[in-house]
């Protein structure tokens, strides 16, 4: 039988949608929204703009002083931070029911007057923000570049999905003060962000409090473009090698999918989950366990929204073993399961573990929030929460089978291989 949170949703007269699930279990409110704004809405020339206001918006707004978000609520026994993703950008607090006002004034603020706080000193100075984190998140470790490489490798250069969330460091430094504040009018209103109240607070309290603080801001986003259509999967292998300095060569496999929220999406994802992504799964039996010519396997699946989702697997190939090798190996287990289709016991553990996995997650208050939030904003569906595995539970073997015979062929893939420089290790 479907879970059964409470949801309560209300849409205020500018736009905003506010959704309240009450928990009284502990005496936290958790603050989620969701701004429709990710990389996807970025122009080229203009790509990194999305991920550059998660930071500005940290950094004051007409009332709020630059850095105050973070010391007030964490002075309040509050923990806060923000994200940013293709399809939105996504900010978050829990805070104990007495400072979730003090929260909602702070957001309210940010949300509607942040332009007053983005000076070109404030702009100059997260750049220089952002480029560090590139630097230390991409440029210096292992590996780092391999999932902007792989989203480029499997989405065309016009897609949206095809530029990484970090953006262009040469379109950073190319925005002018008017290109930044224009991007956030477009994009920033409460027509275009839902606000989700997950804990300690009637429905009523929620409303009330979202229409005292968001209500007065004027509905001025713009609104949203529709979404692509539904992108073909890959019609010949594309292949993209980097030869450096990393601890063993590692490739990922990567292919189109079919758009989130969709049963074809359920499938392929159960479908990726059986091939590489549980510790049962094929690739893992065969490849690390019995033939020993991998390190680890792993397998995931990214639901979006704009006409594609992606699914990839992850090869880390053992020592003195050859990746191409390895690589045909994992293809011929794709080729098995398109034409055998999951075992009964495969289809069990692979929904045993999306249980786990979803139950897991919606224990957490702040993650409840934010699955909420996500499927208002990009989906319009409030109660997926309470739905999603029954959802999942009724996907069969056969559309499993047919969604791997679809998406997931060998002729199908985008290969990023990261491999070691040989040269340089004998020298």
């Amino acid at each position: 039988m479907p879970l059964d949170y409470p949801i309560h949703e209300t849409t205020l007269a500018n736009g905003l949608r506010v959704v309240v699930s009450p928990d009284t279990s502990v005496p936290n409110v958790t603050v989620n929204l969701w701004v429709n704004v990710g990389s996807r809405h970025e122009s080229p020339g203009r790509t990194g703009f999305a991920h550059l206001f998660e930071h500005l918006m940290f950094q004051g707004s007409r009332n709020v002083a630059s850095g105050e978000h973070f010391t007030r609520l964490m002075a309040e026994g509050g923990r806060l931070n923000a994200t940013t993703w293709f399809d939105r950008t996504n900010y978050f607090e829990t805070v104990p029911k007495g400072a979730y006002e003090l929260a909602l004034w702070m957001e309210a603020d940010r949300h509607g007057r942040l332009l007053d706080a983005v000076t070109q000193e404030n702009l100059d100075n997260q750049r220089d923000v952002v480029k560090e984190e590139k630097r230390q998140r991409y440029d210096n470790v292992p590996y780092g570049n391999a999932l902007i490489e792989t989203y480029a490798a499997v989405f065309p250069p016009e897609h949206p999905y095809h530029h990484p969330t970090i953006g262009s460091m040469e379109d950073l430094d190319a925005a002018s003060l008017e290109d930044v504040h224009a991007f956030f009018r477009r994009f920033y209103g409460p027509n275009n962000t839902v606000l989700t109240l997950v804990g300690d607070l009637t429905p009523e309290e929620g409303f009330a409090a979202a229409e005292r603080y968001f209500g007065p801001l004027p509905a001025s986003a713009e609104p949203p473009r529709g979404n692509l259509p539904q992108l073909e999967p890959i019609t010949e292998a594309v292949r993209v090698e980097r030869v450096e300095e990393v601890p063993n060569d590692r490739l990922h496999l990567a292919f189109r999918l079919p758009v989130d929220n969709t049963d074809d999406y359920f499938a392929g994802s159960l479908a990726l989950d059986i091939i590489g992504g549980l510790g049962t799964s094929r690739l893992v039996q065969r490849l690390v366990r019995r033939e020993q010519v991998a390190n680890a396997v792993q397998a995931h699946s990214m639901g979006f929204v704009d006409g594609v989702s992606l699914g990839f697997m992850v090869l880390d190939i053992a020592d003195g073993q050859d990746a191409d090798d390895v690589e045909a190996r994992a293809l011929e287990e794709l080729e098995r399961f398109s034409r055998e289709g999951p075992t009964p016991v495969e289809m069990e553990s692979a929904l045993a573990q999306a249980e786990r996995s979803w139950l897991h997650a919606l224990a957490s208050q702040e993650e409840r929030a934010d699955a909420i939030s996500q499927h208002v904003l990009l989906h319009d569906d409030a109660q997926f929460i309470n739905t999603y595995l029954d959802r999942l539970t009724a996907i069969t073997a056969e559309q499993v089978q047919a969604a791997a015979q679809r998406w997931l062929r060998p002729q199908s893939r985008a290969v990023v291989a990261h491999l070691v420089d040989r040269e340089e290790e004998a020298a």
